[in-house]
């Protein structure tokens, strides 16, 4: 027992080895999310240099993903509107509408093999009554698409087994998208942002790796590890006797 002016410390040998297993633990979770976190921060500098990156040219030879993704790149071609797909509950500025997903056939110089690439060529607000797909504008002619190759994320919730209906779907991978329309793809999608006449709405969101995220449960870490140390004193620590504190 140790006793400081009008106050004493009793530590308790089993409550003082669990707050301290505790705070070591809590320690450790906070600093593996803090180095996690960097780890990100890494990531979104790297990402934010290949978007900087010289355009990469689609052709016809399949180019590997990890090459790809979120570099800029460019393919000249035609739209495929038969194979479109309107991707569903997709918000911009409170309104719900559509992702426009089309197939890109990709010019090839040397006349062999077609091969695809999608584009989500942008936004647009959903019909009336939610009664199907909107009607979009698709030049015929060839067409050079610039942007951001990104690969369709596979994580999403869906509460049903109802996801397509015709060319209408609830989310997009190129697994689904493969299996619907065999095509010859490319294996990323491009958010097209090269200027089009075609009243879609093209305003795309920075990679978000989730830096934030790890910052603040590291935070919420120390916080529990706070919240055990002064639990601990405040259990232990006790007003001293009058006899004691002489």
């Amino acid at each position: 027992m140790t006793t400081a002016g009008h106050y004493r410390f009793r530590p308790r040998l089993v409550t003082t080895l669990a707050a301290a297993a505790g705070i070591a633990v809590t320690l450790a979770l906070a600093n593996w999310q803090l180095g996690r976190a960097h780890e990100k921060e890494t990531l979104a500098a790297r990402l934010a240099q290949r978007a900087q990156d010289a355009p990469v040219t689609l052709g016809s030879a399949e180019l590997p993903a990890a090459d790809l993704e979120w570099r800029r790149v460019t393919a000249r071609g035609r739209f495929e509107p038969r194979h479109a797909v309107f991707v569903d509950n997709r918000i911009h500025r409170g309104v719900p509408g559509f992702h426009v997903i089309m197939p890109l056939e990709v010019e090839n110089a040397r006349g062999g093999a077609s091969r695809y690439v999608l584009v989500n060529r942008g936004w647009i607000a959903g019909t009336p009554g939610r009664a199907g797909a909107p009607q979009v504008v698709t030049p015929s002619g060839p067409l050079e698409i610039t942007g951001v190759a990104v690969i369709p994320s596979v994580r999403f919730l869906e509460l049903s087994k109802d996801v397509q209906q015709g060319n209408v779907w609830q989310n997009l991978t190129l697994e689904r998208y493969r299996a619907a329309f065999p095509l010859p793809l490319q294996p990323v999608l491009i958010q097209q942002d090269s200027p089009l006449d075609d009243g879609l709405v093209r305003e795309w969101d920075a990679p978000n790796v989730g830096v934030d995220k790890h910052y603040g449960y590291a935070f919420q870490w120390l916080a529990l590890a706070a919240t055990i140390l002064v639990f601990y004193l405040v259990t232990h620590v006790r007003r001293a006797a009058p006899q004691e504190s002489r």
